[in-house]
């Protein structure tokens, strides 16, 4: 898995410029890692803000039409149950009722890193319940209800996280803390 929608939150002993933290924190990482911003949180924990996630999931050597159909079973589904090694165990827990959106992508979209064989694209926002429904669990889900097995590992990458609008966007979940602009964004 990828991420391009990761956040940290660290408390401090005592208060320190967001713009030198950020450089600070960005100097202290290995090159790849970067800190875009930092911004002073003004109450609430980061846990509690961030509310669901958006995926993209690659699936190469897979027709896009074969994912067409396995989507429209999934969301078809009430429910769909999926097993899953936890901390407390092996759990099934319900995979469709996190999932808030799923779309594949047309095929003339062209994925990261693909060359010249078929590669399916999903997209899909997952709330964050409990236990977590992960991007891996969709893609069991999808096995369940319509066979799905890609032939080789998916590529799957995070695009954001954060607090889910009514109209099914994700809003990045320090906006409120920033005062209209980002500190030390590159």
């Amino acid at each position: 898995m990828a991420s391009e929608a990761e956040y940290l939150e660290i408390g401090l002993r005592e208060p320190v410029d967001p713009a030198q933290l950020r450089a600070a924190l960005d100097a202290a990482l290995s090159p790849g890692l970067d800190v875009l911003d930092a911004v002073e949180a003004a109450g609430g924990s980061l846990a509690d803000r961030i509310e669901a996630s958006r995926w993209r999931i690659e699936l190469p050597e897979v027709d896009p039409a074969v994912l067409e159909r396995a989507v429209s079973a999934f969301t078809a589904a009430e429910e769909i149950q999926v097993e899953r090694m936890t901390k407390q165990g092996r759990r099934t827990f319900d995979a469709r009722a996190a999932v808030i959106a799923i779309d594949t992508l047309p095929p003339s979209e062209t994925p990261s890193g693909a060359t010249a064989v078929p590669c399916a694209i999903l997209e899909l926002v997952v709330r964050q319940v409990t236990p977590s429904v992960r991007p891996d669990d969709v893609l069991s889900g999808l096995r369940v209800v319509a066979d799905l097995e890609p032939p080789v590992s998916p590529r799957v990458i995070r695009l954001a996280q954060g607090t889910l609008t009514a109209q099914g966007e994700i809003v990045d979940p320090l906006d409120a803390d920033r005062d209209g602009a980002a500190i030390g964004e590159r």
